[in-house]
């Protein structure tokens, strides 16, 4: 990469990150080098781009308007990439992806295989965890995340769809216990049922669900009446055998429920789900590599997800 191209990358990255250190982290440079980068573009140009102080970094009139510029030239820049790859290369190379273990066991590893077919120049490196990683860090190009995500100057998302929770339990239990209303009756109740949790390292996850004017309400369970594990799987089994009330993802239960093993406890007005979305590192132009993947999990998955 030129010098100049280079400067006004770490510049527009700079501008977008808010800081001189997230730009590093988006670009894989130190912030040295960024640093440095941008103070010789300053010199190229013979103005000042930023003002900065002790604390914060805010754009002169001119470094205002030479970011519009220089960020509709990266764009025309990165379309034309795009446009050349996408005409000239087929999909190639080892795309590492980390994603929850049971919805990457059970949902993105076939279709990754049928892709892997369909495109014999790519690789997968899978990693299964419900563990939260460092992407740059560790060197994953894509990651499937459930869940709110937190800001990020260093990492772009795409929304694959939900994964949509009800409350579910066996036949027998319902015949023997009753069936609560709502989640108002569980609220009002808990002592009335048993219940099927699931656990993190940091203890039992609450259920949550939507209360008055969509405002997110957590339930846990009483301890005592508590039969938690870290396997939604076990837990979907554990409702199938009976031991209790379990919340679990609408998609893995389909079957169960189809065939009259678990039953829907009661519908909610407004029902709640956990986004799940890819995310990736921010780079001027994404790899057609992982670009593929990304698009077929956005055609794919929601469909998937909405079974049940």
């Amino acid at each position: 990469m030129s010098e100049r191209l280079a400067g006004i990358e770490a510049f527009v990255a700079a501008v977008e990150a808010g800081n001189f250190a997230l730009a590093a982290q988006r670009l894989q440079r130190t912030r040295s080098a960024v640093g440095k980068s941008v103070a010789r573009l300053e010199e190229r140009l013979g103005t000042r781009l930023f003002q900065r102080t002790t604390r914060s970094q805010s754009l002169t009139e001119n470094g205002q308007a030479y970011y519009e510029r220089c960020r509709r030239a990266l764009d025309e820049l990165d379309a034309a990439d795009a446009a050349l790859e996408a005409g000239r290369l087929v999909p190639s190379g080892r795309v590492r992806i980390t994603a929850p273990e049971l919805i990457g066991r059970v949902r993105l590893a076939p279709l990754l295989m049928e892709l892997g077919q369909r495109h014999p120049e790519l690789a997968f490196e899978l990693a299964f965890s419900d563990r939260r990683i460092d992407l740059i860090e560790e060197g994953i190009d894509l990651a499937v995340r459930s869940g709110p995500l937190g800001d990020s100057a260093v990492l772009a998302a795409r929304l694959l769809g939900h994964q949509w929770m009800g409350v579910y339990a066996s036949p027998a239990y319902l015949a023997a216990h009753g069936r609560p209303a709502d989640m108002q009756a569980l609220l009002a109740e808990p002592g009335a049922h048993s219940f099927v949790g699931y656990a993190r390292e940091t203890g039992p996850h609450p259920w949550q669900f939507h209360g008055a004017a969509g405002r997110v309400v957590d339930f846990i369970a009483p301890s005592r009446f508590h039969f938690s594990c870290n396997s939604l799987e076990v837990a979907a089994m554990a409702a199938v055998q009976g031991v209790g009330l379990a919340r679990l993802p609408a998609w893995l239960v389909a079957d169960a429920v189809a065939e009259g093993r678990l039953q829907k406890v009661f519908e909610e007005p407004e029902p709640f789900g956990y986004a799940l979305s890819a995310v990736w590192p921010q780079s001027r132009a994404l790899p057609l590599k992982t670009r593929v993947v990304i698009d077929l999990l956005a055609e794919r998955l929601p469909p998937l997800l909405a079974a049940g």
